[in-house]
């Protein structure tokens, strides 16, 4: 089974305070509302210090084949994992051969620093947030989840919650980013139901698609506009 991380000493359920890298010949199946079933071949095992669990091959960029998101148990025995979430849903990963099995400690990650243009159209979409619809407002900028900040938390006109993501040019990385930074937000009982906003100077078509796929809203945001906006609450005649 390979050298065994010190702080995976022990049977049953664990959870990981570093990223665990494992490179096995495996096979994976997924047993939930969907089927889903990986042949075995080499794979990369990753499992994650907020207790994800994913498995990549060496063809789809960082795009997983299969993963389970937190909060989830891993069990270990010898020759399978099983991963399981909240609602009973199981990854198995039946491990025929370990050729690598390595935990790093990443420390704390400072986030994505955000260029000049990108950090001033948080600020003149804070002071404007009705940019997005009548009746909308601020409730903090820089609302901190358990995985990072989201730019801004607001109210619709309804009062319901919504997370927006800002971007200069709005990426499927970044509909990836609001799509877990919503994850987590929606087990909050005192957020939930909560609505995402996917807004940028310009949009990707495959971001756009994939964020309408998610019932992410896509506003396009025009900056000079915005700074004009800023430019005239500065004027006194």
């Amino acid at each position: 089974m390979g050298r065994v991380p010190p702080w995976a000493a022990g049977a049953g359920v664990r959870y990981c305070r570093a990223v665990r890298l494992v490179i096995a010949k495996c096979s994976v199946d997924y047993v939930g509302r969907l089927s889903a079933h990986l042949p075995p071949a080499t794979r990369l095992l990753m499992v994650k210090a907020d207790g994800s669990v994913s498995i990549h091959a060496d063809d789809r960029a960082y795009k997983p084949l299969n993963w389970m998101s937190p909060p989830c148990k891993l069990q270990e025995a010898p020759g399978v994992w099983k991963v399981v979430n909240k609602a009973g849903e199981e990854l198995r990963i039946t491990l025929e051969e370990i050729f690598q099995d390595t935990s790093y400690d990443l420390g704390v990650d400072p986030g994505l620093v955000k260029d000049g243009v990108e950090a001033h159209l948080q600020e003149l979409l804070a002071a404007h947030p009705e940019t997005f619809g009548e009746g909308w407002t601020l409730v903090r900028r820089e609302y901190m989840t358990a995985i990072g900040p989201v730019d801004l938390l607001c109210r619709d006109a309804a009062g319901g919650s919504v997370a927006v993501e800002i971007k200069r040019r709005g990426e499927i990385d970044g509909v990836e980013q609001l799509t877990r930074y919503l994850e987590l937000m929606n087990r909050d009982p005192l957020l939930a139901p909560v609505q995402g906003v996917f807004a940028a100077q310009e949009i990707k078509p495959q971001a756009r698609v994939l964020a309408t796929d998610r019932g992410i809203r896509c506003v396009v945001v025009d900056y000079d506009k915005l700074r004009g906006m800023e430019r005239n609450e500065l004027t006194l005649f």
